[in-house]
This record gives structure tokens, sequence and C-alpha cells, in this order.
């Protein structure tokens, strides 16, 4: 069984006393792919660290986080993205997208930082890993402005209803799903099974949104099988049948 993690830091700072071994126990537990987004330049060096570490196991992607999109460096910023590119191979642009929880004023910047990524990702021809917080209408306007055969990815951390995931998958988008499936209130459940698991990809987003019965708790790569098991219920299948297709799903989406 190999299930695969689409969208782990496994960079970050919450790993640092026990990283190799956290990433050993999500290989142990059956987790052997995981794709690492990008946030900004601070932590690109990490990310390749980590691919050196384990080149089998580690797939990165490069971009610019929305939540790091500001008027005095976002553009210093595109140019590393822009640059990183066109040294070495990268498995999609992200994450990015728009983030209205924590800064509204930015609002203009991270969808210009959007807009041009994604441009990015045609020219490379390569997925998009979104990240979309309070920002549904703000996502969607600047995708639907870019729709085209050639733009496609994950909407990673899904938590829209279920009218969002059509319009997202009319996009060509997969659904990134992880802890918030299985929270009493995380809404999503309620509506997956009439979504086909061809749209459906796993995530953790580690180390947060750690999945029931770690949430509220550092999450990390091997509770993937937890939402496997979610899924598994959902989906009246056997863990192994959302292993298999969500990894084939992956593989669709970033190239492999």
């Amino acid at each position: 069984m190999i299930l695969t993690d689409t969208h782990t830091h496994l960079y970050s700072e919450e790993f640092e006393n026990d990283r190799t071994e956290m990433i050993q126990r999500a290989i142990d537990a059956g987790v052997s792919r995981f794709f690492v987004p990008s946030i900004d330049s601070d932590y690109t060096q990490r990310m390749y660290d980590l691919e050196a570490q384990f080149p089998n196991n580690i797939f990165l992607m490069m971009g610019l986080h929305p939540c790091y999109v500001k008027p005095e460096t976002y553009k210093v910023e595109l140019s590393h993205v822009e640059n990183e590119l066109k040294k070495k191979k990268f498995y999609a642009i992200g994450e990015i997208g728009v983030d209205m929880y924590w800064d509204k004023t930015t609002l203009k910047i991270q969808q210009e930082a959007f807009q041009h990524q994604i441009q990015l990702a045609k020219k490379y021809k390569l997925a998009i890993n979104i990240h979309c917080r309070d920002a549904f209408d703000e996502v969607f306007e600047i995708l639907d402005s870019e729709k085209a055969t050639d733009l496609f990815g994950i909407f990673h951390c899904f938590t829209g209803d279920f009218e969002q995931a059509k319009r997202a998958i009319d996009l060509n988008m997969k659904l990134g799903i992880g802890g918030v499936a299985t929270f009493k209130n995380g809404k999503i459940d309620q509506f997956l099974n009439e979504i086909d698991l061809e749209h459906i990809v796993l995530e953790t987003d580690s180390p947060y949104l750690a999945p029931v019965p770690f949430r509220g708790k550092r999450n990390e790569s091997s509770y993937t099988k937890l939402v496997a098991e979610k899924l598994a219920s959902i989906y009246e299948l056997s863990i192994e049948e959302i292993a298999r297709i969500t990894t084939e799903n992956s593989k669709q989406v970033f190239g492999i």
C-alpha cells in the first residue's frame, strides 16, 4: 500500500528535534511519497536539504505563499521563484493563492502574485497548489480569468461546500483532503461521497490541522493514514483502494 501526502511542510521548525524520525515513521506507515510546498525564499535551502536526504520520497514545489506576499518584498520573492524554476525540476507551483484570514489589506498584491505564478505554471507545464482561506470568491476570480486546458492542480486543504467543490473540479483541480475531514464540524465529510474519488488526493498540511484523535496537536505525515481511513469509511472502500486511487490521482497531477 502506497499512501501519498500531497502537502506537508517537512522543513517546519515544529520538526526541529525529530524530523528524520518523523519522516521515517511516515514511511513505516506506508506514506512513501511527500510533496513539499514552498512558502518563501527563507525555506528554500531547507527544502533542498530534505530532498537530498530522501531523494526517492520527497518531491518539491516552488512558489510564494499568499501570507508572505508583502508590499516591500513580494517582487523580489517572485523573482526568486522564477530563478529557482530555471535551475531544477519541481513538481508544482505552490503553495500559491489568496488568504483573507490574516491580512485583507494585501488582497490586490496577493491576487497579482497568484496570477503571475499561475502563468509560470503554464510556462513550465506544472500543476498549481492552491492556498485558499476565507477567499473562495477571490481565488475563483483569478482562476476564471486564467482558465485554460493547461491550468490544473490541487485545491489544497479544501474546506468549501459542494458547489465550490464542483466549481473547483470544473477548473481542472483535484481536492486536497486532510484532517478537516475527520473533524466533527468539518462539514466536507457530509458531501464527499457525492464526489468521484478520481478528484481526490490526500494530504496532511503537517504540522498543522492534525486529524482526530490528534486534533490540536502537532500534525505529521504518518497521519495521512488516518485521513485515508476516514475516506475508506465515507466511500465504503478498503483503505488499500483509497491509497491506490488517490496515489494514482497524485501521479496524474504532478506528472510522475
